[in-house]
């Protein structure tokens, strides 16, 4: 009898898998805190004798080398894959006993990557499951444009005819395991559902539904921007990632962070952002523990620039460091823990910013109403530009909040009411401007609310373009 157990990294919106039978077991596709991966096969009381990488992962730093190290699995790792370690070169084909009746098929998929392989686990000889990393998702396709632009068009053919080949192989009942499409930027687009099978996607995913050049068309069209943190997964991932260190970081006092802000690191507060919003450190930023910490702080903090972090208690700094050294910022320079009050210096205050909802954005009466009350509001929409593309604020500016940061000083004067789809990314810009002096106003709301509230929604014709984007380098 076999078993799968999912492991979930909702941060990330990645999942890995501990597989096998009664003493022996696969992990496919492990996170870089892989004591996690080796608890759950001590609760399963199984013996891991592979470890199996779908692709070199360009969204975060696998564990795979250091657990093959320290449990003695053979780490299988696709043939055609660029890397600089030792390990077992998988083709298609090839299969490995896992446990006495189950085998381990490598089923190569390219689309994602080049040498991308997904993997069928059979018992008796019959498929149970099959593991298709960023092949085929759940209604999607891994996006085919993290490895060089120019392969594109030719790795998104390749994702559809990869579909089908799995499909082909498959019954319609086997269950299909991705790693990519529960809210990862290496999905094509996001996932509808948690579970699904051959049969589902072939009747509801586009790969199988559209011909493959209309298929092309549509995931070259929906493509989103690159998180620039991918820059840095696929050559560690290449190279050999190092073991992490998990023990806490240096503890810091008003005095060190205080000349952390003032060496121009980044000192970043895990709290709510309502929290936040009442009172906190002047020139700290917001990445809420509970939202995409790994992501959004990944993708916008300079590479390499030092982090301190502040948070509720130990417990807090503890799970977003290990979030963190998931995408490769590996040691945090310094942590505080407790209340705001003790993270500035004596006779220094915490500064604070409001939050509203669009009807008090909406009470406003627009433009006109607001240079009545001697304040000329600013909408700022940090969305992403498929978010933009469904519907925007009339004469809002947008600015995605990854782009943010580098291009802050573009915001209108004014005072800036800056609003996302839910309001975390809405935190987080806020938090951003306001570290430069900016007055600001953090919309947190659903962007539903706002037609609600009565404002005015403008959704914009495939052949008209959206005046109120500021391109780069425009003010």
């Amino acid at each position: 009898m076999f078993f799968v157990d999912t492991l979930e990294f909702a941060g990330l919106g990645n999942r890995s898998y501990l597989a096998g039978g009664p003493d022996t077991a696969v992990v496919v596709d492990p996170p870089r805190d892989i004591d996690q991966v080796m608890s759950a096969a001590a609760r399963r009381g199984v013996r891991i004798a592979y470890v199996a990488e779908t692709h070199v992962h360009n969204d975060y730093v696998s564990g795979g080398l250091e657990l093959a190290r320290l449990t003695g699995a053979r780490y299988l790792v696709p043939a055609d894959a660029n890397v600089s370690y030792p390990r077992t070169p998988v083709a298609d084909g090839d299969t490995y006993q896992v446990d006495e009746h189950l085998v381990l098929r490598a089923i190569a998929t390219p689309g994602h990557t080049p040498h991308h392989t997904s993997y069928a686990l059979e018992e008796g000889g019959r498929a149970v499951a099959v593991f298709t990393g960023g092949s085929l998702l759940i209604g999607t396709v891994g996006r085919p444009d993290l490895v060089d632009p120019r392969l594109t068009e030719r790795l998104a053919r390749a994702q559809h005819a990869s579909a089908h080949r799995l499909a082909a192989a498959l019954d319609d009942e086997v269950p299909v395991l991705p790693t990519h499409g529960f809210g990862s930027f290496c999905s094509s687009s996001q996932a509808d559902g948690d579970a699904t099978t051959i049969g589902e996607e072939r009747v509801g995913n586009d790969a199988f539904t559209l011909d493959v050049d209309t298929f092309v068309r549509r995931i070259l069209a929906g493509l989103e921007d690159v998180p620039a943190y991918y820059a840095h997964m696929g050559p560690a991932n290449a190279a050999g990632p190092s073991p992490v260190d998990l023990t806490p970081p240096e503890p810091a006092d008003a005095a060190q962070i205080a000349e952390r802000l003032a060496a121009g690191e980044w000192v970043v507060d895990l709290r709510s952002r309502v929290a936040f919003a009442g009172g906190h450190v002047a020139g700290s930023f917001n990445f809420e523990s509970e939202g995409k910490l790994a992501t959004y702080l990944a993708w916008l903090i300079p590479w390499g620039k030092p982090v301190t972090l502040l948070g509720d208690e130990p417990a807090q700094i503890a799970a977003a460091q290990r979030e963190l050294t998931r995408v490769g910022i590996d040691r945090p320079a310094a942590a505080a823990t407790g209340t705001p009050a003790t993270w500035v210096r004596e006779g220094e205050e915490l500064v604070s910013f409001p939050r509203a909802r669009f009807a008090d954005l909406a009470a406003l009466s627009g433009r006109s109403a607001a240079r009545e009350r001697g304040h000329d509001a600013v909408v700022l929409d940090v969305r992403r530009d498929s978010e933009r593309g469904d519907g925007f604020i009339e004469g809002s500016v947008h600015i995605p909040l990854h782009a943010l940061h580098g291009r802050a000083g573009e915001v209108p004067d004014g005072t800036v009411w800056v609003h996302c789809a839910g309001g975390m990314r809405a935190a987080i810009a806020a938090s951003l401007l306001d570290a430069t002096g900016r007055k600001v106003v953090a919309v947190d709301d659903g962007f539903d609310a706002a037609a609600e509230a009565g404002l005015n929604i403008i959704r914009l014709g495939p052949d008209q373009a959206d005046s109120t984007v500021l391109a780069p380098g425009t003010a």
